[in-house]
């Protein structure tokens, strides 16, 4: 059990450096909206048009790259919608139970549905090369490539959360471990 909560803990620490790779994104979103805004108002001004398609297929790619990259860390921080009107009353070691359950029987078969109808969704986009049908605009290809790429970050987050479940259920590690590592930030 101890190889599995140390790579539990590996998975961790990609997890969280791919959270800091989205936080960063959080930042670049809200420039390129300035820039797009700045360009419509400073464009309308001077009869002009100053944005492109490219800067605002650009943002939605961006905020796209935030959502579908800190999903992960978002189950890592315990961060997901929950409805807890029983759950907050459980004692922990049942708490336990229930995350490990609807890990294994809801998060990973619905990762790997995404996967499954998503996969030839993406391959056709690489086949083709998907672009944008708008001119100037950005590959296609290239941003539903993280349709996958999120439920494969989810899988391996959602094993390392079983895997920490199963450990507090069974004794090995206190509950209370598993509540503070969620709380553990950027």
């Amino acid at each position: 059990m101890q190889a599995l909560l140390r790579l539990s803990r590996i998975i961790d620490t990609f997890t969280e450096w791919v959270g800091r790779f989205a936080y960063i994104l959080v930042p670049v979103v809200v420039g390129v909206g300035v820039w797009n805004v700045a360009n419509r108002y400073v464009g309308r001004a001077i009869g002009r048009t100053l944005g492109s398609n490219l800067y605002i297929e650009a943002q939605w790619y961006i905020f796209s790259l935030i959502f579908l990259l800190g999903a992960a860390y978002a189950l890592k921080h315990n961060e997901h919608v929950r409805v807890d009107v029983f759950y907050s009353n459980f004692p922990p070691k049942r708490k336990a139970l229930v995350n490990l359950l609807g890990t294994l029987f809801f998060l990973l078969p619905f990762c790997g549905l995404l996967i499954y109808f998503g996969l030839p969704y993406v391959e056709q986009s690489w086949r083709i090369r998907e672009g944008s049908p708008d001119p100037g605009g950005l590959p296609r290809y290239v941003i539903k490539t993280f349709l996958i790429v999120s439920p494969v970050l989810l899988i391996i987050q959602g094993i390392s959360e079983a895997i920490k479940y199963f450990a507090a259920y069974c004794g090995i590690l206190d509950p209370s471990q598993v509540e503070e590592e969620h709380e553990t930030r950027l």
